[in-house]
């Protein structure tokens, strides 16, 4: 992951919504949560929710796959696994192999 890529995940997280989506979307795991019940579970308008849906997926932390006319969201495991390696990156006094049982504790077999 690049800083850019970094920023755009960290800017993404950094709004009270979004960071709450992310997180019931971690939840869901693979099974994931329709556009229209992530919004319903917010209490949050339709329209406002696909803006940060869309946020969320230019941002490389949330993947969409349709479904008949509705859209499945779930949290892309990778991406934030990827921000977090970034993060990492250089921690541990340069010795990021110690943070690497954090990073793979974050790769969700669910």
């Amino acid at each position: 992951m690049d800083k850019t890529t970094a920023l755009l995940a960290l800017v993404a997280l950094g709004q009270e919504t979004r960071l709450e989506v992310f997180r019931l979307l971690v939840r869901a795991g693979a099974e994931g949560v329709p556009a229209g019940e992530i919004a319903a579970r917010l209490g949050a308008v339709q329209n406002t929710m696909s803006a940060h849906l869309k946020t969320l997926g230019q941002a490389g932390l949330v993947h969409a796959e349709r479904e008949g006319r509705s859209i499945r969201y779930t949290a892309d495991m990778t991406g934030f696994r990827d921000l977090l390696a970034y993060l990492m990156e250089d921690c541990c006094n340069g010795a990021p192999e110690l943070c690497q049982p954090i990073i793979q504790a974050v790769t969700c077999k669910c």
